[in-house]
């Protein structure tokens, strides 16, 4: 049966994540509602990942497998039933055997802090309190530590079912937007760990305004141990912002 790669965009405020929960609205549902009305057929999705409720995303990609040509006409009245928090950019024809979470090479997420109060981005970012606590320096040097460790123990939620805790992580720094008062986090790795995203910014903020010291992160990291202290940061700062795949540009 063929298989279509669909190239997404959500607004996270009003979903319980990505992925299906009873009695709970979800992108995933939300989707496969929306196929189910329009093509009279219950069709599965898989996505590139799981976001977790309150979350963003820019760029997600998900699959699906429909025996007929899903054309334009088809990818408009989709983003009619889906309704105004969810974009569907493209359809993309693909081999029967890619898979939207396993072929993915490499994710790349955003958290974005707000360094005062703004009454616009209370559901697209983090309103960070104190925030002339934080030292900046700091906050890079705790980014830039993490990319001489493989393992994350210390930043995957304790109830994660996690084979390995080794993740080949390729960037992580924050952009200072000094003009707009907002710092921007920036990470890209080919996995990451349940909550690993938040958690690694709550450190880095922890470090920033003096609530631990970078030599007890090294030490975490070295021994695979959890931090005295951690913090996840709220979800409503979070982005998923790209996916990358061999068979796409």
């Amino acid at each position: 049966m063929p298989r279509y790669f669909a190239e997404l965009a959500y607004k996270g405020t009003r979903f319980a994540g990505w992925q299906n929960q009873p009695r709970q609205k979800t992108v995933q549902s939300t989707i496969e509602k929306a196929l189910f009305t329009i093509l009279r057929q219950k069709i599965d999705v898989v996505g590139c990942g799981r976001t977790d409720a309150g979350v963003h995303a820019r760029r997600f990609f998900l699959h699906l497998d429909w025996e007929e040509d899903l054309d334009a006409l088809f990818l408009g009245r989709l983003n009619k039933v889906v309704g105004s928090d969810i974009a569907i950019r493209s359809l993309i024809p693909v081999a029967p055997d890619a898979h939207a979470r396993f072929g993915a090479t490499a994710r790349s997420y955003e958290y974005h802090l707000e360094l005062k109060k703004n009454p616009f981005s209370n559901e697209l970012a983090f309103i960070l309190p104190q925030s002339n606590l934080l030292d900046l320096d700091l906050l890079q040097e705790a980014a830039a530590l993490l990319l001489s460790y493989e393992a994350f123990f210390p930043f995957c939620k304790s109830n994660s079912d996690a084979k390995t805790m080794i993740c080949d992580l390729r960037r992580a720094e924050w952009e200072i937007d000094s003009k707009q008062n907002k710092l921007i986090f920036h990470i890209t790795a080919n996995r990451f760990l349940r909550g690993m995203v938040r958690l690694i910014v709550g450190m880095c903020l922890n470090v920033g305004t003096g609530k631990i010291k970078i030599a007890e992160v090294d030490k975490a990291l070295k021994e695979q141990s959890r931090l005295t202290r951690s913090y996840s940061v709220p979800p409503q700062g979070l982005y998923l912002t790209d996916i990358k795949y061999p068979f796409l540009q």
